[in-house]
């Protein structure tokens, strides 16, 4: 279905066909007519899937009607990196409209503080903001309400994992019982339905490649011992140009600093995000990798979710992600939009089990190698439980299964 379909304003119609965007993808094809009728929506897609258009076309055509005073539509979202990806995107598609809009988050200085205070009483029409932050303002009770018409969450599944649960419930406090409600999630555990029973007037519900990876990337797992990490980086990057952008995660910032410094010593340039960083700091520096001043970026999960970024060339999970949900986070960082990419894991024995519980998530057995011969082998694929179960190996339905025929190797 193309944009032109929809009935939207013609002046976004126009902003989005010099983004060289025509045709919607799935969830803009089934969300786009939901808001526009005026109906709640909670909404399931993955990383990557232009979920982010999805609601931002349709409220925008709203704003463009409604010429009403004030903050119009608040879009709540668990990180400062999403606040801010958003309101960019919001600055391309509405290129050329009146629209105002306001990211609001912490991380920065009074000087910070004072501009989001006066954007937020002067009432930008679209305000994208984390929980905690908006509260500091809201309870000064300079932040003005009646008119919104849109309240969005976006990650909802991510603000819960982080706590915002609480907070999310007592900004609800400040803005108009009658509103459309618009809630977006990656996935959708027990949790967001129950979270979602409390916020949402009788939605309607999309379910887009729930908790999948996008089709273009090629995953595979390298069994490597720890020490066998850095040389395993330098042996896959060095002498391969054609990766221009290449994404490292670590699931700690100490691990952070000390993959950035063996990079280095390797003759890699690398940088590190974590949240150690200053924002300003951070913000420089994923402008410098957008702009591929930089071509390795070691970061933890502050940025798994929320950055846009087109065309990263490699993904490489240093640390096999806890949760599963995060490792499809990650993953989505490559091919976005229909491009292609790859995406490495590296699994030492320990974290087999955790790797095992990825896959069952995705539903696919992932491509196991070892490393290069001149690294040594690595470790054999078999699955045992935690600690204290040593020994117990699991059968291909993840129950332990005894000390014969389980899962042993792939």
């Amino acid at each position: 279905m193309k944009f032109t379909e929809f009935g939207l304003n013609e002046e976004l119609v126009e902003a989005i066909s010099y983004m060289n965007f025509t045709d919607a993808t799935p969830i803009q094809e089934q969300a786009i007519p939901i808001i526009l009728a005026g109906n709640d929506l909670i909404g399931c897609a993955q990383t990557g899937t232009g979920k982010t258009a999805a609601f931002l076309l349709p409220v925008l055509d709203s704003i463009m009607k409604n010429k009403k005073e004030g903050i119009k539509v608040l879009i709540v979202v668990p990180t400062r990196e999403l606040a801010l990806q958003i309101d960019q995107q919001i600055e391309a598609i509405s290129y050329g409209t009146d629209i105002s809009h306001m990211p609001i988050y912490g991380g920065g200085d009074g000087a910070d503080f004072v501009a989001q205070k006066k954007g937020l009483v002067r009432g930008a029409d679209i305000v994208i903001a984390t929980p905690g932050k908006l509260l500091s303002h809201l309870h000064m009770q300079y932040v003005i309400m009646d008119n919104l018409t849109h309240l969005i969450l976006d990650e909802a599944d991510r603000m819960l994992d982080i706590g915002f649960h609480d907070d999310i419930l007592k900004i609800l406090s400040f803005v108009p019982k009658d509103r459309q409600n618009l809630m977006f999630s990656a996935t959708m555990p027990d949790k967001i339905r129950t979270f979602a029973k409390k916020i949402l007037n009788n939605p309607k519900e999309i379910n887009i490649a729930m908790s999948k990876p996008a089709e273009g990337v090629l995953q595979v797992a390298y069994l490597v011992y720890d020490r066998q990490k850095i040389e395993l980086i330098t042996h896959l990057i060095q002498d391969k140009p054609d990766y221009k952008s290449i994404l490292i995660f670590s699931s700690t910032k100490k691990n952070v600093h000390e993959i950035v410094r063996a990079l280095k010593r390797t003759g890699i340039a690398a940088e590190g995000m974590s949240s150690m960083l200053e924002q300003k700091d951070r913000e420089k520096l994923m402008l410098k990798f957008r702009a591929r001043k930089v071509r390795v970026l070691v970061a933890t999960d502050v940025i798994s979710r929320g950055i846009d970024i087109q065309d990263i060339s490699l993904v490489i999970n240093y640390h096999v992600p806890k949760d599963p949900e995060d490792y499809v986070h990650r993953v989505g960082r490559t091919a976005r939009a229909e491009s292609t990419g790859v995406a490495i894991t590296f699994v030492n024995a320990k974290d087999m089990y955790s790797f095992d519980r990825i896959e069952k998530l995705i539903g696919i057995d992932i491509v196991k190698v070892q490393p290069p011969k001149e690294l040594g082998p690595g470790p054999s694929w078999e699955l045992k439980r935690s600690a204290g179960q040593k020994g117990r190996r699991y059968n291909k339905k993840g129950r332990s299964g005894g000390s014969k025929g389980g899962r042993g190797r792939r």
